[in-house]
């Protein structure tokens, strides 16, 4: 189905360009829901910090990993691309 809408000359091209949107719109919406949810008054301001550093230390953890695969003999997380 994202073929559809990322329809280009090449295939590979297409699902790439299709991940990172869904990619992106998932990392947005992690952030975005509670905040709209907190501004409707559904949840409270300490579960919207909560979520948010849930978010950061998520985010955290992965450049770190990135950091230290990188440094090691591994090739690091986007050696694979």
């Amino acid at each position: 189905m994202p073929y559809l809408f990322f329809a280009d000359d090449n295939l590979q091209g297409g699902w790439v360009d299709a991940s990172k949107f869904l990619t992106g719109a998932a990392a947005i919406g992690t952030v975005a829901v509670p905040a709209v949810l907190y501004a409707a008054h559904t949840i409270t301001r300490g579960a919207l910090y909560m979520e948010i550093l849930a978010v950061v230390l998520m985010g955290g953890s992965l450049v770190a990993y990135d950091q230290l695969s990188e440094e090691s003999s591994a090739g690091g997380f986007y050696s694979a691309l």
